[in-house]
């Protein structure tokens, strides 16, 4: 299980590159894009953001199993969806509409594939490198 503790420890690099790709589409690209279009974009690149860095914590720190790779995707996703709502509703004091609202495939919102892509990656290059 040492394994599933330096990937928990690891989870606050996707938190980083999550917080640092919201901020540039806030700073950047979201001032020429219309807000959904933004949110795609920054969907599209969070995840190779993810991609890449999900890839080189398999390299270090290898996978040794399937249920390795669940574990670790669930405990992510977990993660995740728990700071997500905390820190969104508590710190940034948004709504649990506007929270739910990033859920909703059907008008756009493509945060789910982010979690999606999260829960599975471990497992995915878990077999890749297998």
């Amino acid at each position: 299980m040492k394994i599933v503790r330096l990937y928990a420890v690891s989870w606050m690099g996707l938190a980083v590159l999550a917080i640092l790709n919201a901020v540039i589409r806030e700073k950047v690209y979201g001032h020429f894009l219309h807000e959904l279009a933004a949110h795609q974009w920054s969907t599209l690149i969070g995840l190779i953001l993810f991609g890449g860095y999900i890839w080189v914590l398999t390299g270090v720190g290898p996978i040794t199993s399937t249920r390795q790779a669940m574990m670790i995707g669930g405990m992510w996703l977990t993660m995740t969806i728990i700071f997500e709502f905390s820190f969104g509703h508590y710190v940034m004091g948004r709504s649990w509409d506007r929270l739910f609202h990033d859920y909703n495939l059907l008008q756009g919102r493509l945060w789910p594939l982010v979690l999606i892509w999260m829960a599975v990656a471990p497992y995915v290059f878990y077999r890749i490198r297998s």
